[in-house]
């Protein structure tokens, strides 16, 4: 039955969509089924590449009519198996991909409405023709797509200055589980009519609607700003460092990262052009972006106060980008050292250098041969907190078992600090079970109830968040 099912919407799909909006060969739908990490592996008989918001409704109303779920996917970057469709080849994948322009671009408004399939880069770079930029910023902004950083509220490296995503959508297009367009595109400052439909589809992972296009907010572009690297000894010094800077300089502080020096020895060693930035060694690094009138000058004068080891201030637009391509590329590096279970966690933030200190110890205490460390966005609280297997373990058995316990603990002691299992990659699969476990009942029954109501089929991107 599910099979025909399938089978019908993708005979009426090709009708809709035409030859370019419908994958069926095995080997291109391929790359589309396993998740960036490759922890997921799904199945799907083909791939709906709609072109226009009308063409999405037109799907989801075919899904609608034959019980078929289907799965939203952007640049297929989710760290938690958002995107990766369900493994028994139930559901069709639906990609935004071909729904790639900016509609509009209003430097004097600040505002950009840009569709769900437009690359972060892209919009970066068209921002930037204008004099202004969209203020996001991550690893895979050469992948991820707008549709895709809107439906999971992505962070970045900003948030210090500019919030998550969710404080940059002004207005939300996207079409519901019923077939019909909510039309939120609209740049008011001022809208209380009810509930924030725009703010309920921002992080909902794909499960209440697929987003088509967002109105986010730009900003002037940078005047001048100095990147630098830093030496410390410890995250507490760190956190000190942050705030004194905070107290002096402010909103100039756009970004302030955390590494240990193991993330940047994985990097020089896994990404050719790499290199280390400080001449000693340093058991922690900071990398920090000022931005505003004689950076370089302003920044280097912050440093006087006998806080850190070492530093150097980028003397040049290249030299700033080969820092940030090392903390770009953590992720990517991490991930050629061997397994290793990925927690992506906040707690307050003059909570998290003890917690980035004493819970490596604890777990490492109590899982004999692993390794555990931290790095990420200080400034805001949230770290990606790494637990590494042994040498020579195989990945899929520790995993299972070292690795799965190893993560409840690390959940546990996030919980115990009142902090968040998830602080920007979203819940998807990868967490399901672990916000059940760790969440209020009240709060699950909420999340259920707004999911029940209103995607009663459960057709939107099933077996992710709940």
């Amino acid at each position: 039955m599910v099979e025909q099912a399938i089978n019908s919407v993708i005979s009426a799909a090709r009708q809709v969509l035409g030859p370019r909006g419908l994958i069926e060969a095995a080997e291109d739908i391929a790359p589309w089924l396993t998740d960036w990490r490759g922890r997921y592996h799904g199945a799907a008989a083909a791939i709906l590449a709609p072109a226009t918001t009308t063409e999405v409704a037109a799907i989801v109303r075919l899904a609608v009519e034959h019980r078929v779920a289907l799965v939203p996917q952007g640049g297929n970057t989710s760290m938690v198996g958002g995107a990766t469709p369900p493994a028994d080849g139930s559901a069709l994948i639906v990609s935004l991909r071909r729904m790639n322009a900016i509609r509009k671009l209003d430097a004097k408004a600040n505002i950009v409405t840009a569709e769900a399939g437009v690359i972060l880069g892209n919009l970066h770079d068209a921002a930037a023709t204008q004099g202004r930029r969209f203020p996001l910023s991550l690893g895979a902004k050469g992948s991820a797509t707008i549709g895709g950083l809107v439906s999971t509220n992505a962070g970045g490296t900003q948030v210090l200055r500019f919030g998550t995503m969710r404080s940059l959508v002004l207005g939300v297009e996207a079409v519901m589980p019923d077939g019909s367009i909510h039309d939120g595109l609209a740049a008011l400052r001022k809208d209380n009519r009810g509930y924030d439909l725009n703010q309920l589809l921002v992080g909902a992972e794909g499960t209440l609607g697929i987003v088509t296009a967002a109105t986010l907010r730009l900003v002037s572009a940078i005047v001048d700003r100095a990147v630098a690297w830093v030496g410390v000894d410890d995250p507490a010094m760190a956190l000190k460092l942050l705030r004194l800077m905070e107290d002096q300089a402010g909103d100039a502080i756009e970004s302030f990262e955390i590494l240990p020096n193991e993330s940047l020895a994985a990097v020089l060693a896994h990404i050719p052009g790499t290199r280390a930035p400080l001449q000693g060694q340093h058991a922690w690094h900071v990398l920090i972006e000022y931005v505003g009138e004689g950076a370089t000058n302003a920044l280097a004068a912050l440093f006087q106060h006998g806080l850190i080891e070492d530093v150097v201030v980028s003397s040049n637009e290249a030299q700033a980008e080969a820092f940030w391509r090392i903390r770009d590329s953590i992720s990517e590096a991490e991930r050629a050292t061997g397994p290793a279970m990925q927690h992506d966690v906040s707690v307050p933030v003059d909570a998290m250098p003890a917690f980035m200190i004493d819970a490596a110890q604890v777990v490492e205490r109590a899982f004999p041969g692993v390794h555990a460390s931290a790095f990420g966005h200080l400034g805001d609280g949230n770290v990606h907190f790494h637990v590494r297997a042994p040498q020579g373990v195989d990945a899929g058995s520790w995993g299972a078992t070292v690795g799965e316990a190893a993560s409840h603990m690390v959940h546990d002691l996030v919980t115990a600090a009142g902090g968040s299992i998830s602080a920007e990659h979203g819940i998807g699969q990868m967490k399901r079970e672990e916000l059940v476990r760790l969440s209020p009942p009240s709060r699950i029954a909420m999340l259920r109830a707004i999911k029940g109501a209103i995607d009663p089929l459960n057709i939107m991107n099933p077996g992710k968040l709940l």
